[in-house]
């Protein structure tokens, strides 16, 4: 958990290595049943080379890299991300992160991350944190 937080620091980077078991047992555990998340056949009948990782894996493993970061006091109060190119097992997504502003008041810090892989940008957005369980309310 960050001792101190400003506007400009760096998250530190996570590596996640993409493997099929990965893939898959994301896309179960999130009930996602699509045959592209499990099924390399169908994945390739749909014109990948591989079965693929869905969104709600990809925004888990952002809210893992989030909390890493943050402590286990810290809540996520929002995620906003968009994909780009796939996951695709023997591959490794590399998240990083930057704090794009901070709130000593409130003790939010909203942070831009990036999930990249061998071909290029996974997901990118952004997410707002409160930082050591602080809270308005």
């Amino acid at each position: 958990m960050p001792t101190t937080t400003m506007v400009g620091d760096h998250l530190p980077e996570l590596d996640i290595p993409i493997t099929a078991t990965l893939v898959a047992g994301g896309a179960l555990a999130t009930r996602d049943w699509s045959v592209v998340h499990h099924d390399k056949a169908a994945a390739e009948t749909a014109g990948a080379p591989d079965i693929f990782m869905n969104i709600l894996t990809t925004n888990g493993l952002i809210g893992r890299f989030l909390t890493d970061w943050a402590g286990p006091q810290a809540v996520i109060k929002n995620i906003s991300i968009k994909l780009g190119a796939s996951n695709f097992p023997g591959d490794t997504m590399k998240l990083s992160g930057t704090v794009s502003e901070y709130s000593e008041t409130t003790g939010e810090a909203v942070i831009e991350v990036s999930g990249q892989n061998s071909i290029g940008v996974h997901a990118s957005g952004s997410a707002t944190v409160l930082l050591h369980g602080k809270d308005e309310a």
